[in-house]
């Protein structure tokens, strides 16, 4: 694994900037650094060596020097289209994965992701035409990161990269504040620096003659076979996820597993019998630490497993380190777990498999149980009934029943932005100095929902959290702290083979009444203890609530959110509220609590302390969230508005092209160009062309008899309370006999 970066154009100290904008990212490659340079580009590179160790140097030239390639990351099938690529009548110098890359690229130019099987983030130059291309994998295994200064591209592996440039201007980007309260991360392609973006997964990037053209290749798209049956799906899981572990097992040095209890990375470890495993786990009891799990199963499979027992001062201590190496605060606890895990294994190894995507893919977690478990409800109950419920719901105390009525009443495309909902438009509008920057969260998701429109809700769901929670979220934590102790993580469920196989799995055969993720597990089964393979999905339980109520801890947050940085965003005394409710007992505050520290010790690193901006007056004007008078069952504004629009990245049919470039370069939202068009006759459509998107609104008002194009469309004209009303014994005992035969709990 490694980390790449570099910089067009002319100005003073070339060499010396390539230099420390490599060096900074040191920590991903730490074996050998390589440069090129000409009158126009300045490439920097570092290399953690994984294949062909003793010539495997980059930057990797083609046979006439006229490309140069710098690559992050691995080409599983490089051995068999090395073969073709000889026959084709290239010529080879190195027995590396790089060098096929860049011949691949030579011979197919757009077209050679359709021959690739790997991660990467690679950078290939053309010395005779200066023309830049980019490109990441398939579902963004591995970042990569640009902005413009001027009329000149700088990129990077890392965001800290580009900030050791001497032009680049570094401005915090508030909208990204925004998003990330609602996310826990900041949805890509925006990142928390303004100007600096995200190439998007399975897109690849031109930059010449000053202007970027980006261009999707890839799109994760669900074709359920409804003809498969259990067998079939189990026996395709099998085949293709042993396939893929063996390809993902390739390199010159020994490669080991990350392991937890739950059934994703222990499939991945039956496969390395002999070879070893890691596991790290809390002192808070069987809830909070795995490692026993861990060792019987490893005993089992004969391999050589290593713990490490993480300390409460040891995890309160990493958090400034790991906030650093994630470039943008990411408030997922378990990024600090696996930054343990990833420095306890680098101890051993160079390389280790893990389970990542193994839920998004094939349908693991447990909110993807909720469209089967809500149907009832939502087909009984009006939906202005179910939000009067949900409305009384917010002002009960957590009791059982509770949450499953405030999370059945809204349609999907409302209720889940992904797995992570922290806070909501109101109390965003609440909690920030700035209120204005408040956004309802389920805006920015509606362009995944309109291309997932013809999907059912489970489907939905997955596409969502693939397209979002995963590159956003799970994706980033594996690769910067696996990076951060120069460990290349690999993750073999999420293959383009593996994934051709997920997708004709049948709703009925990823998540049912039995359990998530039920061919995966059942094709697990035949390589796991049963206990394992059928075991409920956790996560990796972070002990983060029980230290919020130790006063010591208690007092380290306190002290935080009352600081000039947390007065500069926030007004602080929500936040004291929210600390001290939960210190207290009084409510489950620690995830909403978690993420406004990790942010506020993300920004002391990268921004510094900042000294109180007088505000204007009405900013200090909120009233808590509770005492909002909008804040009722009957307050339609809101849903109105959503039922009337939604909005999309692209709205065409199932066949067309995967994706289309848009040639653009970063201006101002106000500078963009407005087109209208007509799409099908029933559609109108608004294009904004900007630095960072192409959205289009689609006009729900416009008539149109494909109600299954039409998301939200059911709640455009409100029920009556009648129906209800007049058989409320029948909707209440039906109601009860449904949630006893789902077995809700909260």
């Amino acid at each position: 694994m490694c980390g790449i970066c570099g910089f067009t154009g002319q100005i003073e100290q070339r060499e010396n900037t390539i230099k420390k904008m490599t060096e900074v990212i040191t920590h991903r490659g730490p074996d050998s650094d390589g440069f090129f340079s000409d009158d126009y580009i300045n490439m920097g590179f570092r290399r953690l060596s994984i294949i062909d160790l003793n010539e495997g140097h980059q930057p990797i030239y083609n046979e006439d020097k006229t490309l140069v390639l710098t690559f992050n990351g691995e080409i599983y099938n490089y051995k068999d289209l090395r073969k073709e690529l000889i026959e084709l009548g290239h010529s080879f110098y190195t027995d590396t994965d790089s060098e096929v890359l860049l011949h691949s690229f030579e011979e197919w130019g757009e077209e050679m992701f359709d021959h690739l099987r790997g991660m990467f983030g690679f950078a290939i130059y053309n010395r005779e035409t200066k023309a830049l291309f980019l490109a990441r994998d398939f579902f963004g295994i591995k970042p990569l990161h640009y902005t413009m200064i001027g009329d000149n591209l700088c990129y990077g592996s890392e965001i800290k990269s580009i900030l050791e440039h001497p032009q680049f201007v570094k401005e915090f980007n508030e909208e990204a504040l925004d998003h990330y309260l609602s996310f826990q991360y900041c949805p890509q392609p925006m990142t928390f620096f303004k100007g600096v973006y995200c190439l998007l997964p399975g897109h690849f990037m031109w930059f010449r003659d000053g202007v970027v053209e980006t261009q999707r290749y890839f799109e994760a798209k669900f074709k359920p076979d409804p003809e498969m049956t259990e067998d079939e799906a189990v026996d395709k899981i099998e085949a293709v996820f042993e396939n893929s572990v063996n390809a993902h097992k390739i390199a010159d040095v020994e490669v080991g597993c990350v392991l937890s209890s739950g059934v994703d990375s222990s499939y991945v470890s039956t496969y390395f019998k002999d070879q070893k495993t890691f596991t790290v786990g809390f002192d808070f009891g069987e809830r909070y630490n795995e490692i026993s799990w861990a060792e019987n199963l490893s005993k089992e499979l004969g391999v050589e497993h290593h713990t490490k027992l993480i300390s409460s001062e040891e995890f309160w201590a990493a958090v400034p380190k790991v906030q650093y190496h994630m470039d943008q605060p990411l408030a997922d606890p378990s990024c600090i777990a696996l930054y343990f895990v990833a420095k306890l294994a680098s101890e051993y190894v160079k390389v280790v498999l893990s389970g990542e995507g193994a839920d998004e893919l094939f349908g693991g977690y447990t909110c993807y149980n909720d469209p089967r478990v809500f149907s009832i409800y939502q087909k009984i109950v009006p939906y202005c009934i179910r939000k009067a419920i949900c409305w009384v719901c917010k002002k009960l105390p957590d009791i059982k029943g509770r949450d499953y009525l405030i999370r059945a009443t809204h349609p999907l495309e409302k209720r889940f932005i992904g797995n992570a909902y922290m806070y909501d438009q109101k109390q965003k509008k609440a909690l920030l100095k700035n209120s204005a920057l408040a956004t309802d969260p389920a805006r920015l998701v509606r362009r995944h929902y309109t291309r997932a429109r013809r999907y059912d809700d489970v489907t939905k769901m997955q596409y969502l959290d693939i397209n979002m929670w995963m590159v956003g979220d799970i994706l980033l934590k594996a690769d910067r702290m696996s990076m951060a102790n120069s460990l290349e993580l690999r993750v073999p469920f999420l293959d383009k083979e593996v994934f051709k196989v997920a997708s004709t799995i049948p709703t009925d055969l990823r998540v049912n009444k039995f359990n998530t993720k039920y061919a995966m597990r059942q094709a697990a089964l035949r390589h796991l203890p049963q206990a394992t393979a059928e075991k409920e999905k956790l996560g990796f339980p972070v002990p983060t609530r029980v230290w919020l109520r130790d006063e010591h801890y208690y007092e380290v947050v306190k002290e935080l959110f009352t600081s000039p940085t947390a007065e500069k965003f926030f007004n602080t005394e929500i936040l004291v509220e929210f600390l001290d409710e939960h210190f207290h007992n009084k409510e489950d505050n620690s995830r909403k609590i978690w993420t406004v520290y990790v942010f506020l010790v993300w920004y002391q690193i990268y921004f510094g302390a900042v000294e109180v901006e007088e505000p204007q007056e009405e900013a200090f004007e909120h009233e808590p969230v509770e005492q909002n008078p909008a804040d009722s069952p009957f307050d339609d504004g809101e849903d109105v508005e959503i039922e009337k629009h939604e909005e999309a990245q692209s709205v065409s049919n199932d066949d067309a092209p995967t994706g289309s470039t848009k040639v653009f370069r970063p201006v101002d939202e106000s500078k963009a160009k407005k087109i209208l068009e007509n799409e099908n006759n029933d559609v109108e459509v608004e294009e904004i062309y900007s630095a960072t998107k192409t959205a289009k609104r689609v006009n729900l008002n416009a008539e149109s008899n494909d109600t299954e194009t039409m998301a939200g469309s059911e709640h455009k004209v409100k029920p009556s309370f009648k129906p209800v009303l007049e058989d409320h014994n029948n909707f209440f005992e039906s109601l009860k006999k449904s949630l006893q035969e789902d077995d809700i709990v909260e």
